[in-house]
């Protein structure tokens, strides 16, 4: 599988974009650059479906088929980041 391509922005935080032009050395540590992030993330969540059928065997096998519909989004149970870097 082919290694994702992280992507990074610059940021300052807004109470550096209002901080004087030119700043002591306390005050640049006070105030440290914000950065966003990108990564690729692997979420599993449990989430409810719903199938007509007319067996409890049938509906699993429609559901293991992709048919019905999700009645409601899951809370996620599992989150891992694969792939972080700054």
């Amino acid at each position: 599988m082919a290694q994702p391509v992280l992507k990074q922005h610059s940021k300052v935080s807004p109470e550096a974009k209002s901080a004087p032009r030119h700043r002591t050395t306390s005050e640049i540590k006070a105030f440290p650059e914000r950065r966003t992030f990108h990564a690729s993330v692997q979420v599993t969540r449990m989430e409810e479906w719903s199938v007509e059928a007319r067996s409890a065997e049938e509906a699993r096998e429609l559901l293991e088929h992709g048919q019905g519909y999700r009645a409601r989004v899951g809370d996620c149970i599992h989150f891992e980041i694969d792939k972080l870097s700054d």
